[in-house]
């Protein structure tokens, strides 16, 4: 009735014989996970990495919201708009735009502009997303050092 720890059975008439070992051993598993674990820690913030662009600083903080992946635009250095990390021209961005509309209507869009691009070219590309129909339009910086 009783668990065995020999590995007998009990009233076998057969002397010497064990019967097949039926716990799991969780040492391999458990270091895998580990592994992937400290993998997947490094990795992760450098897949979050898009067009290279130098961001204006600013003082205040406020971080991207981490409920769902942001829609991103960036606005390069030399005039070139990219979608996530796809360059489209300004046409095909407010349909694609409007197609996002269309499956979320709540969607955020965060406009990640270079440095060195100037203001009517990053109000431009805000006017377009607006045109587009999202409501939430965001700018993206890099959060000055203290010094």
């Amino acid at each position: 009735m009783g668990m065995q720890i020999s590995g007998r059975t009990r009233n076998s008439g057969k002397r010497g014989r064990k019967s097949p070992m039926s716990e799991i051993n969780v040492t391999p598993f458990v270091d895998v996970m580990l592994v992937l674990l400290i993998v997947f820690m490094v990795t992760a913030p450098l897949l979050t990495v898009g067009i290279p662009v130098e961001l204006p600083e600013t003082k205040a903080s406020d971080s991207l919201s981490a409920d769902q992946a942001p829609l991103v635009i960036t606005v390069q250095e030399n005039g070139v708009v990219s979608l996530q990390k796809k360059a489209m021209d300004t046409d095909v961005l407010v349909a694609r735009l409007q197609a996002i509309v269309i499956e979320n209507p709540s969607v955020e869009v965060y406009v990640r502009g270079d440095r060195d691009v100037s203001y009517g070219t990053v109000i431009g590309i805000m006017d377009l997303i607006k045109s587009a129909g999202i409501a939430q339009v965001k700018l993206v910086t890099k959060l000055a050092d203290e010094s």
